[in-house]
């Protein structure tokens, strides 16, 4: 089970409906599973329907953790019109090719999707992508 801290979940959500009809997209990164920072990155799809994490802002979110002690905990990004649901795209992209085969991306890192299909009330699910498996995983919002 993830615990996110409710505040993080608000600004996700406010994230996504900031770059709606484009999906944003961002990191949570902390310790021991415990999240101590959102960084919001930039889409460079600039797309309703993928996102990619803009390769500066990933240096720069990476360094600035690496720099804290902290890690990767996930990967959030929203659906404006879909369910919080992993699409084939993003399985596909959680994976990239290495001599022949499929290697997971980010070992480890959870997946958050935000969809904002029904506006009144936004939704937030997590998940894990592993070999080409996307599982849900439990998640608490605590304050």
């Amino acid at each position: 089970m993830f615990a996110l801290p409710r505040r993080y979940a608000e600004e996700m959500i406010a994230h996504a409906r900031e770059e709606a009809p484009n999906e944003c997209c961002g990191v949570l990164a902390g310790k021991d599973g415990e999240a101590q920072r959102l960084y919001r990155a930039a889409n460079s799809e600039k797309s309703p329907y993928r996102y990619n994490i803009d390769s500066q802002d990933l240096y720069r979110i990476y360094s600035d953790a690496r720099a804290n002690g902290w890690e990767f905990l996930a990967i959030y990004h929203s659906h404006p019109q879909g369910a919080a649901c992993p699409s084939a795209t993003d399985i596909a992209l959680a994976q990239w090719q290495s001599g022949g085969e499929s290697v997971d991306r980010w070992p480890g890192v959870l997946y958050l999707i935000i969809s904002l299909a029904n506006e009144a009330a936004p939704e937030v699910r997590a998940f894990r992508i592993e070999s080409g498996v996307a599982t849900e995983e439990s998640l608490r919002f605590v304050d």
